[in-house]
């Protein structure tokens, strides 16, 4: 998988790459600025549609090549290491996807099919980066439910991880601590990413708030998240049933159709 990964780095520091090193002048233009935020982020955070496009269509050939290997496995040590391998390609390059989204503008009844091809609610942000990545999904059903049954679709119950009137230090030195991986997020009237590594998390959301737009917030940065009374987490990378159904194509049934 050594080209991929050199091609997935390349793509890497192209999207995520530039949002994370300008994070400081990122940070000086929203707190030194008012009425023009909204639009100074904008042009600042570009949608990038052409490498969305080249990092979906080189995650379907892979997870292809990776179905493969996993149907020839001959025992289930040999299945786990594809499954770990799949788990690894996900993590690297889920957050690369969320990314090239960054700008485009967000509205309420947005249903945008590509970055910066229109406006997209947070709904339609989550379920279109999941389907662009190979989940077999509805991406219309999904966006329309309610986050906790986003959620429920694809994560057990138990799963899934409820925290009502948490403090937000408590809950977010918690998030710190979880083990890594691309995590879904559902709070009182809002759902998005959680990236979580050994450097924090970072949520990635199509934003109902200032600057208006899908954006990648770190701790201090998250306002939906802390002011969520209700959050619902899930590690939809680190659950094996979740691989497999990717592994195999296998149809994600939407709770609450």
């Amino acid at each position: 998988m050594r080209k991929f990964w050199l091609l997935l780095v390349t793509l890497l520091v192209i999207t995520g790459g530039a949002v994370w090193w300008f994070r400081v002048p990122l940070g000086e233009l929203w707190r030194t600025t008012t009425g023009g935020v909204e639009l100074g982020l904008r042009e600042t955070l570009q949608p990038d549609p052409k490498t969305y496009a080249v990092l979906s269509a080189e995650l379907e050939r892979w997870r292809t090549d990776l179905a493969k290997r996993h149907a020839a496995a001959k025992n289930e040590a040999g299945r786990k290491v594809v499954e770990n391998d799949a788990r690894e390609l996900l993590e690297k390059t889920l957050p690369a996807m969320m990314r090239c989204w960054l700008g485009t503008p967000w509205d309420f009844n947005g249903t945008a099919a590509k970055p910066g091809g229109g406006r997209i609610a947070c709904g339609y942000f989550v379920a279109t980066v999941l389907q662009d990545a190979g989940f077999r999904v509805d991406r219309y059903q999904l966006a329309q439910q309610a986050s906790e049954n986003i959620l429920r679709s694809f994560l057990p119950k138990d799963s899934c991880k409820l925290t009502i009137g948490k403090e937000y230090g408590a809950f977010a030195a918690g998030v710190e601590k979880a083990d890594a991986g691309i995590y879904l997020v559902g709070l009182d009237t809002h759902v998005g990413f959680l990236v979580v590594g050994q450097d924090g998390f970072r949520m990635i959301h199509s934003s109902g708030t200032r600057p208006w737009c899908v954006v990648d917030e770190g701790r201090d940065e998250a306002h939906a998240l802390q002011k969520s009374n209700w959050r619902l987490l899930g590690n939809l990378t680190g659950d094996p049933q979740v691989l497999k159904r990717w592994l195999k194509a296998d149809k994600i049934v939407v709770k609450g159709t």
